[in-house]
């Protein structure tokens, strides 16, 4: 029983440190695979400015098709454009060795990435690009969460291009670390702390503030991460609604099994003292 009660907190433990993101505090996303319409909202996005790189090898367009309440004729319309039969997995043209080329490493498939990163990391890292002026950076961007990230910011024409604005250091500060994301108003605030030569802590609060407008506001494209985010999700686990649906139907037999089994105890043990 002890190793139990163990193993229960240590999964949990591991479980919060992930959703994390290492120890930082990441913009919240509140995701609902039920809600059908962001799904097929995040799957046009995904399809037109994700797919040409990254690849979802694990889901079937048809299986997509059917999950999201659309006929094989409208996926064939508007979300197959990367394969010649909707029975076809969503798998991309692009070669290894030209992404390898391209951006000095191949774009990953994203079939599981809710699973390892979790629907707050992703959320947090498609909205925190911000232009960085380095040589060393290709596409001219790096982003909060993921620093140095090799891929260009796909989504540029939509949220526009953010400039980081970075908030006064105390002088003498030894160590300066993050402590998390949080929004104000239409930025995104990096919260810091400043280690100072005493011990004593600083606060330190950097800024992503959109600098050159795209086609959309910053809370409408915050709203499009969080159903690209959503999709991402259902990707992960296409059968979880499935799942949950058939998982009531489970623990209300157990209940029951539960009830008949505990009066027929009842039954057989009561002339037995």
């Amino acid at each position: 029983m002890k190793r139990l009660v163990a193993a229960v907190v240590l999964s949990a433990w591991a479980t919060a440190g992930w959703s994390a993101g290492g120890g930082l505090d990441l913009l919240s996303t509140r995701v609902n695979v039920e809600d059908t319409a962001s799904l097929q909202r995040g799957a046009r996005i995904y399809v037109n400015y994700c797919l040409g790189c990254h690849s979802l090898s694990f889901l079937r367009y048809e299986r997509m098709g059917r999950d999201l309440g659309l006929s094989a004729e409208q996926v064939s319309d508007n979300l197959l454009y990367a394969a010649d039969k909707i029975t076809a997995p969503m798998s991309i043209a692009m070669r290894v060795d030209d992404a390898r080329k391209w951006f000095g490493v191949a774009p990953p498939d994203l079939s599981v990435i809710s699973r390892a990163r979790g629907p707050d990391w992703l959320y947090s890292y498609l909205t925190t690009f911000y232009a960085d002026a380095n040589p060393s950076r290709p596409f001219g961007v790096n982003n909060v969460v993921f620093e140095d990230v090799g891929m260009p910011h796909a989504l540029l024409p939509f949220q526009g291009l953010q400039t980081y604005v970075r908030g006064e250091t105390p002088e003498g500060a030894t160590q300066v670390h993050a402590l998390g994301l949080t929004l104000d108003g239409d930025d995104i605030l990096v919260r810091k702390s400043a280690t100072m030569p005493d011990g004593s802590h600083v606060p330190v609060v950097d800024r992503l503030t959109v600098t050159e407008p795209g086609e959309m506001s910053p809370g409408e494209y915050r709203s499009a991460m969080r159903d690209l985010v959503n999709f991402l999700v259902y990707a992960g686990e296409p059968s979880q609604l499935q799942r949950q649906a058939l998982g009531f139907w489970v623990v209300l037999f157990l209940v029951v099994l539960a009830l008949i089994l505990r009066a027929l105890y009842k039954e057989y043990w009561k002339d037995v003292h």
